[in-house]
């Protein structure tokens, strides 16, 4: 009996602990769920903020490259782009003619001399007509002073300022570069000419381009010094070609591109040459290797151990 009323103590104390702890566990469950709910929808909150923020820095950086480097160019199929192909030269003759009377009133080509469009635009006799038609300052002579003589084919392409100064006192502070490397001097630079050279237009509305700028999107910032030079028959082409807005900006671009890189077609001539060559040596060894060393690969040796 004393033992029977002890075990009933003991399992009346057991119900009690119990009892008084399922309150708290289920309090403290409750709380810890409360608690990851709240961290879920803080995480949850935090996501959507990281997510909004990085799509907004990302069309700010975008918005500024825009402004830094222009609206990025068309890629145009130019037909000299391809790794057998070559320069169009009826091109690059009306694109010199387009240079001539368009743009070299202001951009020079200091590196590109007359003797350089012999047979490429021009025969030897009409490099020469065209190198005479300008005065050249050379000496000095037996005297010592300078003078004055034709041009020769040596002569470089004349350059329509005397120095920087003077071209950036006739353009309002502007420097109009030289065109000798243009199409490599900048990115994507044939896309980039052509697009420049045909991208006027109108500022869009709540952008002001202040007096003497003109709005050009493909450059960078917007507004050019420089104003739009092509226009539809600007010039009159030799070979009766209609000289559209379009037509004249891939002739000059043709031509610029070529003064950029004269030794194109050579060089690509030479690499087919090359490859072809290379490929016959590749043969050539291939069949030496099985005349020669196909008999000592497939030999057997017999080694007699016993004498």
């Amino acid at each position: 009996m004393v033992a029977g009323g002890v075990i009933q103590q003991i399992l009346r104390r057991k119900l009690h602990s119990q009892s008084v702890a399922t309150p708290v566990l289920s309090w403290f469950s409750s709380k810890k769920a409360h608690v990851n709910a709240g961290s879920s929808g803080v995480r949850a909150f935090a996501l959507l903020g990281a997510g909004v923020t990085g799509l907004l820095s990302f069309s700010t950086v975008a918005s500024a490259d825009e402004a830094e480097h222009g609206l990025a160019c068309p890629d145009y199929p130019w037909p000299h782009d391809g790794i057998l192909s070559s320069y169009d030269h009826a091109s690059i003759r009306r694109g010199h003619q387009v240079y001539q009377q368009v743009c070299a009133s202001c951009h020079s080509m200091s590196l590109i001399s007359y003797r350089d469009l012999v047979g490429v635009a021009y025969t030897e006799e009409e490099a020469k007509a065209m190198a005479a038609e300008i005065e050249v300052v050379d000496g000095p002579n037996d005297e010592g002073e300078m003078f004055t003589r034709p041009g020769k084919l040596s002569d470089r392409l004349p350059q329509p300022y005397a120095n920087e100064s003077a071209a950036r006192f006739a353009n309002g502070g502007a420097y109009p570069p030289d065109l000798s490397l243009i199409t490599k001097a900048r990115h994507n630079g044939q896309n980039y000419v052509f697009a420049l050279l045909t991208g006027y237009r109108d500022p869009p509305a709540g952008i002001s381009i202040r007096e003497g700028l003109h709005y050009n999107p493909y450059f960078p910032g917007g507004a050019i010094a420089m104003p739009k030079m092509l226009n539809d028959e600007a010039v009159e082409y030799e070979d009766g070609v209609p000289a559209t807005e379009a037509q004249m900006g891939k002739d000059v671009v043709s031509f610029l591109s070529w003064a950029a890189e004269p030794e194109m077609e050579e060089r690509k001539l030479m690499g087919f040459k090359w490859i072809f060559l290379l490929s016959l040596a590749l043969l050539q060894a291939a069949y030496y290797r099985r005349l020669k060393w196909s008999v000592l690969k497939s030999r057997k040796l017999v080694l007699d151990v016993v004498n």
